[in-house]
């Protein structure tokens, strides 16, 4: 399934960013959405989840830093980061509807010292 995913970058740790990630094609309201990451030799992660509904989950570590939100209108996800940390870095995902055998390229975040 075709995504873009957008809006990683490298910040100095407590900055900020705004990961996005549009899947155009799809009923996007029909679909649950999630934010996933991999760090440079782990596993990936799960990150934050928005269901059809608009319920959100977290991961506890990044509760009360990220945000994600869901614009139906424009197919697109979106993760606000806030107060990042340097083991935020990773190259982040988004997830349609816990399908796990497709994922787009991701996009990098990078956080300095």
């Amino acid at each position: 399934m075709y995504r873009v995913e957008s809006g990683g970058g490298l910040v100095q740790a407590g900055g900020s960013l705004r990961l996005s990630c549009t899947v155009p094609g799809i009923i996007f309201e029909n679909n649950d959405m999630a934010w996933y990451r991999q760090a440079s030799g782990k596993a990936r992660e799960f990150v934050a989840s928005v269901l059809t509904s608009g319920r959100t989950e977290y991961a506890d570590f990044v509760k009360d830093r990220f945000t994600i939100s869901r614009d139906n209108r424009k197919n697109t996800v979106y993760l606000e980061m806030n107060r990042l940390k340097p083991e935020d870095t990773g190259i982040y995902y988004c997830n349609v509807n816990w399908d796990f055998n497709s994922w787009g390229q991701g996009t990098q975040v990078t956080v300095s010292s």
